[in-house]
């Protein structure tokens, strides 16, 4: 299996109220099979979910951070590490001023399933093409420097490919493998989007076919509170 990645340039600046599927298939050429992974920024603008803060203010970014969160895990200095209520965990609840005009504030789309299902459908109905849509943010992980994009919403793509029972390259049975493509596939992406390069989109061509599956959602990538050794 080989991957190509394709940057899908010149969308304008996204505005509450945009229509993303029309932005896309006026600057990407769609084909059936293609993954479609859209950055967590434009959906948030395009979904009106923008706030005003004073990015010199630390109690008001930290109030709109506790409205965002359904459990403060961990605080340091600015940094605050929360569980969002999707469940996600990461920093400062997703709420992000890079990227937006000065005195905004970006926060987390309100169903990012949703969200992904929106614009997989939109792009069927108007561009004719079955493909897979991952909404994609940038999170930290545990034990690793650096930041890497992560899907935060799926539609049309699996979110984790369970190997358990298969057989790994030397014949043994794989006993508890499971892959979390849809991280994957938003780390490759975010290769060709870069985080100050203007290119919110990306096209992933060439994933296996077995990924492209309705019925995923996000939850299924995240591990529940009662497996979690570190919450």
């Amino acid at each position: 299996m080989s991957l190509t990645l394709l940057p899908v340039e010149g969308i304008p600046e996204v505005r509450p109220g945009d229509d993303l599927v029309e932005h896309i298939t006026a600057h990407a050429e769609l084909v059936d099979g293609d993954v479609v992974v859209v950055t967590q920024k434009i959906v948030s603008k395009a979904e009106g979910r923008l706030v005003p803060v004073d990015p010199d203010d630390r109690a008001a970014r930290a109030a709109i951070v506790g409205g965002e969160s359904a459990r403060i895990l961990r605080r340091r200095g600015d940094l605050i590490m929360t569980e969002t209520h999707h469940g996600f965990v990461c920093a400062n609840a997703g709420v992000d001023l890079s990227n937006v005009e000065a005195g905004w504030a970006a926060l987390l789309p309100v169903d990012p399933d949703r969200s992904a299902r929106r614009i997989r459908d939109g792009l069927r109905a108007r561009a004719g093409v079955r493909v897979g849509v991952i909404v994609s943010d940038t999170f930290g992980r545990a034990w690793r420097r650096g930041v890497t994009d992560v899907a935060i919403g799926v539609a049309g793509v699996a979110g984790v490919v369970d190997l358990r029972g298969t057989a790994d390259a030397l014949g043994r049975e794989l006993a508890v493998t499971e892959v979390c493509v849809a991280d994957e596939i938003a780390g490759a992406a975010e290769l060709v989007m870069g985080k100050a390069g203007a290119v919110p989109v990306a096209v992933v061509r060439g994933v296996d076919p077995a990924w492209l599956r309705d019925g995923s959602v996000a939850e299924e990538i995240v591990r529940p509170y009662r497996e979690d050794l570190f919450r």
